[in-house]
């Protein structure tokens, strides 16, 4: 991987983005950051844990949308990325409903739901029990692995 920076969550909601590695260390010492994320832009996972979790973790939506438009992480990507990790994306009504390939239903087993693919993977992170972290934490795709 060839990482470029770093993304972080502040308190406020706010998700900044910092080039170069060299503000890792400022950041995990931080105690304005309750999570951070290594980007690597050329990896479409990366891209997709950055907002699953950032959005599950209270990121500005607003921002949370404007990198998913930026690095064209829409519904039809969505799937792709879903299959990779083991998730499994359906519609229920108007909304999506997001789970785990073994699922068999919703009182044993963890759901997201949301208006976009977006939406009900981080709603299932927190279902999965998504905590913030440094670069140590467990990510999204390893929550769906564990579970």
């Amino acid at each position: 991987m060839s990482f470029s920076g770093i993304y972080y969550l502040h308190e406020n909601g706010d998700l900044i983005y910092k080039l170069g590695l060299d503000s890792v260390a400022d950041v995990r010492e931080s105690s304005f950051a309750r999570c951070s994320w290594l980007i690597d832009p050329s990896n479409r996972k990366c891209a997709w844990e950055i907002l699953i979790e950032a959005q599950a973790l209270g990121a500005n939506k607003e921002r949370i949308d404007e990198l998913a438009d930026k690095w064209k992480c829409n519904d039809d990507d969505a799937d792709i990325f879903a299959d990779v990790v083991g998730v499994v994306i359906k519609a229920d009504g108007d909304m999506w409903c997001a789970h785990k390939q073994d699922f068999t239903n919703i009182q044993e087993h963890p759901v997201g739901f949301g208006i976009t693919k977006l939406d009900a993977m981080s709603d299932l992170a927190k279902s999965l029990g998504l905590t913030g972290g440094h670069l140590w934490r467990k990510t999204f795709s390893e929550h769906v692995a564990d579970y």
